[in-house]
């Protein structure tokens, strides 16, 4: 884009609150913020009245599964999804493709490949403390962690923690949800995250907790924090949305790792949330072919693990988060600021001077029925199909140019800090 461009809207979530503004756009970028009636002389002009204005959403743990699994999910299909459900960078989760992209993850005997991986550009490390389900992607050890992330603190980019302690988790005891989620208790990512804790401050690096499950956790990350150790967390629409006792037997669509707890811990996500002791909510889009799902035993043991929801994250959460009176700046917050920050990219997720123009207008008031069918990842298998939810995407904007998921893609690749790659 070489014009220019005025966006006004009378509600733009703002780094310091919702209010009435106009955004003016040069050459892909954001180069100032003005009042909603000010005269501006651009090339285009969109007023978009009450729809709201968000910056674009930063997913930053999304399984895309390419190369080798794109009968799972791939490139194609995960970015349509993504950019109907406000979502305009995605950072893809290395395990599920094939090969395992274990050059942008931590596991065993890899940890002088570090420091030639982000001189590259590479945003993060991720690594499991248990058995990730693929095999070429195996856990590490506490040594191991405490190497992987001594080789990590000199650069600020973080070790992305899938923390459960296998000595806490056992078989389900049979085939039902409730089983499943006893086989796989909150203390389990209680003692990962003290491991955690323990090499973030031995070593000094950055630790950020993946779908953070256990609500009981969040003093623990709190105190960790408040003590000066770099950690940070995450948690998902899911964990948000939905509670153990909504499950209905069979539905193995509601499996993930950890799982969905009960109503009482769903509390206790939101206070956390709330508190600003979980950072951020990102999807953990983790589809599979519908075989994979044992969606006609209702088999939780031996279903995969992972929920497919990159689409509708957006208004999952915000189904919930304006019931208990969150605004769409908190939403910008958890959903776009953090997560940018996390994944080294400075110019996006805030509408402020100086950023990239992604930008996403939003209905916070249209209710709409998700039918799996409708959604644009690869799979329709989701649990929120039937469910409805308030929040629906109108326009989206990359660097200042109006997209749509039906026109040609427009993706790029970026490296740690928002440099273009190739």
């Amino acid at each position: 884009m070489t014009g220019t461009l005025v966006i006004r809207s009378a509600r733009m979530a703002l780094p310091d609150g919702v209010r009435e503004a106009a955004a003016y756009v040069r050459d892909n970028r954001i180069e100032f913020i003005a009042s909603y009636r000010a005269k501006l002389d651009a090339d285009t002009e969109v007023d978009l009245g009450d729809l709201a204005l968000l910056p674009g959403l930063v997913d930053t743990h999304v399984h895309v599964n390419e190369p080798g699994r794109t009968e799972w999910e791939g490139f194609a299909t995960a970015t349509r999804a993504a950019l109907a459900g406000g979502i305009t960078t995605i950072c893809d989760m290395p395990l599920n493709s094939s090969p395992v992209t274990t050059s942008g993850g931590a596991v065993p005997g890899n940890a002088q490949d570090m420091g030639p991986l982000l001189n590259a550009g590479v945003l993060g490390f991720k690594c499991f403390l248990i058995d990730s389900g693929i095999p070429e992607f195996p856990p590490v050890s506490r040594d191991e962690l405490r190497t992987a992330m001594r080789v990590l603190a000199e650069s600020g980019a973080p070790m992305i923690v899938h923390a459960e302690d296998p000595g806490e988790v056992r078989a389900p005891a049979g085939p039902g949800y409730d089983a499943f989620v006893a086989s796989r208790p909150p203390v389990a990512e209680r003692r990962a995250i003290e491991t955690v804790i323990s090499a973030a401050a031995g070593t000094g690096a950055r630790a950020h907790i993946v779908h953070l499950a256990a609500g009981e956790c969040a003093a623990l990350i709190g105190s960790a924090r408040a003590a000066g150790v770099a950690l940070s967390a995450e948690t998902c629409p899911h964990y948000l949305f939905f509670a153990a006792e909504e499950v209905p037997a069979g539905h193995t669509e509601f499996k993930c790792c950890p799982p969905v707890r009960y109503a009482a811990n769903r509390e206790a996500l939101w206070r956390a949330l709330e508190a600003g002791v979980i950072d951020c909510v990102v999807s953990d889009h983790s589809p599979c072919p519908p075989s994979l799902k044992d969606l006609d035993t209702g088999d939780f043991r031996t279903a995969w693990g992972g929920i497919s929801s990159l689409q509708i994250g957006l208004p999952a959460v915000w189904t919930v988060a304006r019931k208990r009176g969150h605004t769409l700046a908190d939403i910008a917050r958890w959903m776009s600021a953090f997560p940018a920050s996390l994944a080294g990219l400075p110019a996006k997720g805030r509408i402020a001077a100086g950023c990239e123009a992604d930008l996403v207008a939003f209905d916070p008031e249209a209710a709409f029925a998700v039918r799996g069918s409708d959604l644009l990842h690869r799979h329709p298998v989701t649990p929120y199909d039937g469910r409805t939810l308030t929040g629906r995407v109108a326009r989206v904007w990359l660097g200042g140019v109006e997209v749509s998921a039906d026109g040609p893609p427009r993706g790029r690749l970026l490296r740690r800090g928002g440099e273009i790659l190739g």
